[in-house]
């Protein structure tokens, strides 16, 4: 499984979105200044985002776009299953999927790509928005650089 730069840009832009929002909206030029991330590739992305009811776009001259539920409730695995799709490293390890494998009944692996799935879904459904941004936090002690910023 790769995560594609959709994937991954958009997990960062919304980190931003959260550590520099303060729940006011957050233009994507701003949030692309600031995650050195073409505008018109975050469009699409946030496109996807609104989509699937991650955040909401607020229109006007102070507009831009916020979460549209607390950070403490999207999960990294939603955010990346809106952009990526199914996230599955093997077919077989999907669970309730039917594939097209046909050694899944006698197949010496599937065990190990099912609990190795499973871990990794319980990851990306266990860690939030917000755990992200708890985590920069934690780690910088030093003054807060939102203070000047947005």
């Amino acid at each position: 499984m790769l995560i594609s730069t959709k994937g991954r840009y958009g997990l960062r832009s919304l980190a931003d979105l959260v550590f520099y929002g303060q729940k006011k909206p957050v233009p994507l030029r701003v949030i692309a200044e600031r995650q050195g991330i073409s505008e018109s590739y975050l469009e699409q992305v946030f496109a996807l985002l609104r989509k699937a009811g991650i955040v909401n776009a607020i229109r006007g001259s102070y507009g831009g776009y916020v979460l549209a539920r607390p950070a403490h409730q999207i999960t990294v695995g939603e955010v990346l299953k809106a952009l990526e799709g199914p996230l599955t490293l093997a077919s077989c390890a999907s669970g309730g999927t039917t594939t097209e494998c046909d050694k899944m009944d006698t197949c010496l692996t599937i065990s190990f790509w099912q609990e190795l799935s499973a871990k990794i879904d319980e990851v990306l459904s266990s860690t939030t928005l917000q755990d992200l941004v708890d985590k920069v936090q934690a780690a910088r002690k030093g003054p807060d650089p939102r203070k000047d910023k947005n």
